[in-house]
């Protein structure tokens, strides 16, 4: 029949709608992250370090893999590859978040109601990557046998 002992299906239910929140959350986030790679390329190519190529490219490219990433880690087929994609992703663009610290780029052109951030705002982006990474990880997770139907 299962392998779940009784009662343990109960118990991991709310786990596997946070699970599934999160994972919502975490496709949206990606998916409009990436659309504005495109909407508004300007501010991301700022952010780009210096001693990369092709910025715009880098860009675009990027948001892409945002929009892909986004929309896979919503699908139970593709969710664990996903996971993995955005992990890679965030490694990837690393080297901006560091740009950004090092040399506390301000973006210019932000829209009147995001405030620029603060030098420590800049730094603290580069731990929170990790969080992301292990969000991403932790949403694509497999599920107990029993509870893989509600996928």
């Amino acid at each position: 029949m299962t392998d779940i002992q009784p009662g343990r299906l109960e118990r991991t239910l709310p786990v596997q709608r946070l699970q599934d929140g999160l994972r919502w959350l975490l496709g949206g986030f990606l998916i409009l992250m990436g659309v504005l790679h495109f909407a508004r390329t300007d501010l991301f190519v700022q952010i780009v370090p210096p001693f990369l190529p092709w910025p715009f490219a880098l860009v675009w490219l990027s948001g892409v893999a945002e929009i892909v990433l986004g929309v896979t880690v919503l699908i139970p087929s593709t969710r664990r590859l996903a996971a993995w994609g955005i992990i890679l992703l965030l490694i990837a663009v690393y080297p901006a978040n560091i740009y950004m610290a090092v040399a506390n780029v301000q973006v210019q052109g932000l829209p009147a109601w995001i405030p620029p951030p603060t030098p420590r705002a800049l730094w603290l982006r580069l731990p929170f990557q990790f969080v992301l990474m292990a969000w991403a990880w932790w949403c694509a997770r497999p599920r107990p046998a029993s509870a893989s139907h509600r996928a």
